[in-house]
């Protein structure tokens, strides 16, 4: 029995094989699954070429049918298009796998630290929210795209970022915060001189990911120099993740909270997440405001969410599939709510306890 599992993302992608006993033997790397950027034909496609080579890796034949694989996709949220992958994969690469579950890559993340559910936030590229309960049920919040939402991701930073340049140029909305450091990194990371040079970026040439590697330079700046202006665009990503834990408070299921203490867990997944000593402010602060209730633990990924797709498979047709959770993740923080309406935080790794009566940074 070899049952697979892929993490779709919107700009690359993660094929594992595991065999019966759990161990992943085969791995392999890919571009972009996200149907709305490629097209169904596009995803499937390198979805056989991401199997054919894990198959090899795996000790395989290329056309040797996996048992189950389990498809957690960047933009596969509606079922009637991941019905249309699924038939599509079965007539025209039937060699990939036997039994087929297609579902967002939210999911996934979730199946890699727990059978029962929970909660998970990606931000990468783009952003979404997505609380699974113990009942099956599903909630979400986010995940529609850069046009509408992806508030959080590194998309939404950078374009903030290209935004608050743009507005004090124009004397539209004057930054109260200095904006030529973050100009000298758009014209770095872009290629450009003037405004007018990013337009083509912006239009004929766009590229989301391309917009979001910006973000990195961002987050460079904003902790080796501390500039004013990336720091508060972090602290502006960290307050909106935390908006959409809060949106979804009142459909967490009680069975899904862990202990006395009524903790969730969350699953933080996405580059974003990299840069959390940045988020974190903002994130804390909002769920005081919020007066969110619950106790929290921040989790990270010890491994692929294509584990947790592999899970989700072996699952949803009974198939036998050990798995030790504890194993797939890190706590890298946890948030405690007092009676008194003030929380707590710890940051994990370091243990340094800090309160979070956080200053409110200057405004743009």
């Amino acid at each position: 029995m070899y049952i697979g599992g892929v993490e779709g993302g919107a700009t690359h992608s993660t094929l594992v094989i595991c065999d019966e006993g759990g161990r992943i033997v085969g791995t392999a790397k890919g571009p972009s699954t996200n149907h709305w950027a490629v097209g169904i034909p596009g995803v499937a496609e390198r979805i056989d070429a991401m199997a054919r080579s894990a198959k090899v890796a795996a000790n395989l034949p290329p056309d040797q049918e996996l048992t189950a694989i389990g498809l957690c996709l960047s933009g596969a949220e509606a079922e009637d298009t991941n019905r249309e992958l699924e038939n599509y994969l079965r007539a025209h690469y039937p060699t990939v796998a036997q039994r087929y579950v297609v579902c967002s890559d939210t999911i996934g993340s979730i199946h890699a630290v727990s059978s029962l559910g929970g909660m998970v936030i990606i931000a990468g590229t783009g952003s979404n929210t997505l609380l699974r309960n113990p009942d099956g049920s599903a909630h979400g919040c986010g995940g529609w795209g850069h046009m509408i939402g992806d508030e959080g991701g590194a998309w939404w930073i950078a374009r903030n970022a290209i935004k608050t340049v743009f507005d004090h140029r124009d004397n539209l909305r004057c930054s109260k915060l200095p904006v030529e450091r973050v100009w000298q990194l758009i014209q770095q990371h872009f290629g450009v001189r003037t405004l007018h040079d990013l337009l083509d970026h912006s239009y004929g040439r766009f590229c989301k990911t391309t917009y979001a590697g910006l973000c990195a330079l961002l987050a460079k700046v904003a902790l080796e120099e501390r500039d004013p202006l990336c720091l508060k665009l972090f602290d502006d990503a960290g307050q909106c993740l935390a908006q959409s834990v809060c949106a979804l408070q009142g459909k967490i299921s009680p069975e899904l909270l862990r202990g006395d203490t009524s903790e969730l867990d969350i699953v933080c997944v996405g580059s974003v997440w990299l840069s959390w000593d940045l988020l974190r402010d903002g994130f804390v602060r909002e769920l005081q405001a919020r007066h969110f209730p619950y106790d929290l633990r921040l989790l990270r990924l010890a491994t692929t969410m294509a584990v947790g797709a592999a899970y989700l498979a072996a699952d949803t047709y009974k198939l036998s599939l050990p798995r030790d959770y504890t194993r797939n993740y890190d706590v890298f923080y946890t948030h405690r709510v007092l009676a008194n309406g003030n929380g707590t935080g710890k940051q994990n790794g370091n243990g340094a306890e800090h309160g979070v009566a956080l200053s409110t940074p200057a405004p743009l």
